[in-house]
């Protein structure tokens, strides 16, 4: 064969040369849903060999999930109608379940195969999925010596990489006593305060002694998990967290949330993004979530909350300055999992519905927000919210939205 000669190549055999030149793990799918190419990446960061899983519905496979665990992969497929409408679909923060069980964080993107790619019958190649693992990101604990504390989500420990099983301490006080200071790092907490929280029916002189010997045991634990230095000062009578000894997810998250707002206020829109989207690999959910009914960290929780919609909405104000709408709009429905009544992200998500010529979809949403606020709370759209449906009535017209 002559090298100026055109080489016709299959989808297949194109998707396939994509995937393994790719750096991220990637894999091809048909427009029936089946895996038809799958990289040496992909094998490494989920654990499954290319002859497993060829051929198998990719939603068998993956079972992504969303924040809180919203799955992705479901029959009626976000992410797949996307691509049998030629649009590319991305996400941040999914959660993928590995062969061995256990589960890893990726940003998920995606490109589309032309529409010649596609036969009448099906079968042939509608996109190429490429992830990319956050595990090894910015934002990421050291590896070091230094202590690792996750806050946001489920509650753990780390010391240079290893999980501390906290569940296996031998006095289960212990680890409520961190975590009080861990929500109150590097400020001093007197022996009276700890001793109300731990035994509140107690006299001072009991519940001194068994503080004494809580602090001395957590003290143990944390050497026997290969802690070098002491993390918990004494000063007087009070006990804190040395906060330069440690490192705290939460810390990490709001600095990574307050750059992006510096920078998006810069309007760095790319640079914002990326700052946003380390904190929201942090964010795995709620501040000490186990610790529900504990009234001490309900203020905090609350507040990295409200952080976290905040980073949100910034992620799609950016994606929407940047010409992002499919994405701007999924950090939106991101949102309105964590929070189903926040009028703000419907409007956000009704708008960038509009610009992906999407009225009628913009109109459901909308339907969506005002059936949620009349069954939740008795109330009716924001006058915000009805001049935005009636402005996308008027330009669109209401027969090609009804």
């Amino acid at each position: 064969m002559h090298h100026n000669e055109p080489v016709n190549k299959s989808t297949t055999a194109i998707a396939s040369e994509l995937i393994a030149f790719s750096s991220d793990a990637a894999f091809a799918i048909d427009d029936q849903r089946r895996i038809t190419a799958w990289n040496h990446k992909a094998e490494q960061l989920f654990g499954y060999s290319e002859t497993e899983v060829v051929g198998k519905h990719c939603g068998d496979v993956l079972r992504a999930a969303l924040y809180q665990d919203k799955p992705l992969c479901v029959p009626d497929c976000e992410i797949f109608s996307c691509f049998l409408n030629f649009q590319p679909f991305n996400a941040n923060g999914c959660r993928i379940r590995r062969k061995d069980g256990n589960w890893v964080t990726v940003n998920l993107s995606s490109l589309i195969m032309p529409d010649q790619s596609r036969g009448p019958d099906g079968g042939l190649v509608a996109a190429v999925v490429f992830f990319r693992d956050l595990e090894n990101q910015p934002g990421s604990p050291p590896l070091g010596q230094k202590l690792q504390i996750f806050t946001l989500g489920s509650f753990g420990l780390a010391v240079g990489g290893q999980r501390v099983q906290t569940i296996k301490w031998k006095r289960k006080q212990a680890a409520t006593l961190f975590k009080y200071l861990v929500a109150h790092l590097g400020r001093p907490i007197h022996r009276e305060v700890l001793m109300e929280l731990l035994w509140p029916d107690d006299d001072q002189s009991q519940a001194w002694k068994r503080l004494k010997v809580i602090i001395h045991s957590l003290r143990q634990e944390l050497r026997a998990a290969g802690l070098s230095e002491d993390v918990i000062e004494t000063a007087s009578e009070s006990y804190a967290l040395r906060q330069e000894a440690v490192w705290v997810d939460s810390s990490v998250f709001e600095s990574f949330v307050a750059e992006g707002k510096t920078l998006q206020y810069q309007q760095q829109w790319e640079s914002a993004l990326h700052r946003y989207e380390h904190a929201r690999y942090l964010y795995k959910g709620d501040f000490l979530e186990e610790d529900v009914y504990a009234d001490w960290c309900m203020v905090q929780r609350e507040q990295l909350r409200e952080i976290f919609l905040s980073l949100l909405a910034g992620m799609a104000d950016c994606h929407g300055e940047l010409g992002h709408y499919s994405e701007a709009a999924q950090v939106c429905r991101t949102a309105l999992v964590v929070d189903p009544g926040r009028e703000s992200f419907y409007r956000a998500l009704m708008e960038h519905l509009v610009r992906l010529d999407r009225a009628d979809w913009a109109i459901a949403e909308y339907q969506k927000c005002r059936k949620f606020l009349e069954r939740e709370f008795g109330l009716e759209p924001m006058p915000e919210t009805e001049r935005l449906y009636q402005q996308i009535l008027e330009t669109h017209g209401r027969e090609k939205v009804g």
